[in-house]
């Protein structure tokens, strides 16, 4: 099992993130539960990205919303980088 980790950084863009969505809470504890017991089930679409992101992976919270990441694989560790929508979050 992987550990997530959640930097201040992270937890005050996804406190934003969730007053403008409130009803995607649910869907972000599944995402997370999911990424706890396996980052690369097929269900995630976890992708790695590129350019600026390159090394940082991304997984879809919803058509339109994304959250990226980055993966220790030594340490099992998940670390939350961003919330928001595919513009936003790829910026």
């Amino acid at each position: 099992m992987y550990s997530i980790v959640a930097p201040e950084q992270f937890l005050r863009q996804a406190r934003k993130f969730f007053k403008c969505h409130p009803d995607l809470k649910p869907r972000f504890s599944r995402v997370i539960s999911d990424l706890q017991k396996d980052p690369f089930a097929q269900p995630l679409e976890l992708h790695p990205l590129q350019g600026r992101l390159d090394g940082c992976y991304a997984v879809r919270l919803t058509y339109s919303y994304r959250i990226t990441l980055t993966l220790a694989l030594l340490e099992k560790e998940i670390i939350l980088l961003d919330i928001g929508s595919h513009e936003e979050v790829y910026r």
